[in-house]
């Protein structure tokens, strides 16, 4: 079997996901990435949806979907028990966190940057609409230092990049507001090496280029 390879997006909060993930579980990976305005042949003769994250597989087969990608990769290897294997009552309450920040969250969020982009005066709507989720992540941090307990999460670091984004888009109103414990959150985040890593800015990925020049790396 071939090494699993991951085209990706160095801004894209699913693809930050993603390589969080990855690097998380120890996985070897190679990485490329890549320019949305000149998607790899290579890419889309794998799927034709053309989005990222996109994790090839050794055996052929292919995840595309970030937080699948993540549970993939714990499942390979968790040396730090993100997956919380031995709560299964906090398993549960991890995965409807997760989702409540894939659904209505990140709905709310990509309305409040099209609102700040098209200069809509209406941009509190739905700012609120995201603050009722950050409210929820507020007091969880006030009872522990990660969103489920004491020690970081699955949840901690699949919802990482989309708090990260959410602070970007008003930084001054987000410099202000009523978050101690997130912005202490984010920023303990920000000083880890594993975040720092995932982050580096990187030589887009060209097909054409030899094999002993292409970036892989555990990531």
């Amino acid at each position: 079997m071939t090494q699993p390879i991951l085209y990706t997006l160095r801004q894209c909060p699913y693809a930050i996901r993603a390589r969080l993930g990855l690097r998380l579980a120890e996985q070897n990976v190679e990485i490329r990435d890549i320019s949305l305005k000149n998607k790899p042949a290579e890419m889309l003769a794998i799927t034709h949806k053309g989005t990222v994250p996109l994790l090839v597989l050794g055996n052929g087969d292919y995840i595309d979907e970030s937080l699948t990608i993540m549970v993939w990769a714990l499942n390979q290897h968790d040396p730090q028990n993100l997956l919380l294997a031995d709560s299964s009552h906090l398993f549960t309450d991890m995965l409807n966190l997760i989702a409540r920040n894939d659904c209505k969250y990140i709905a709310a969020l990509e309305h409040y940057k099209a609102d700040i982009r098209y200069h809509n005066p209406d941009v509190a709507i739905y700012r609120n609409l995201c603050q009722s989720f950050l409210d929820d992540l507020e007091l969880r941090l006030e009872k522990h230092s990660f969103f489920m307990c004491d020690k970081p999460s699955l949840a901690d670091y699949a919802i990482l990049p989309f708090i990260r984004q959410f602070s970007h888009v008003e930084r001054q109103w987000f410099r202000h507001a009523p978050y101690p414990k997130l912005k202490v959150w984010l920023e303990q985040h920000y000083q880890d090496p594993i975040f720092s890593k995932v982050m580096e800015k990187k030589q887009l990925w060209q097909p054409t280029r030899l094999i002993s020049n292409s970036h892989q790396e555990t990531v």
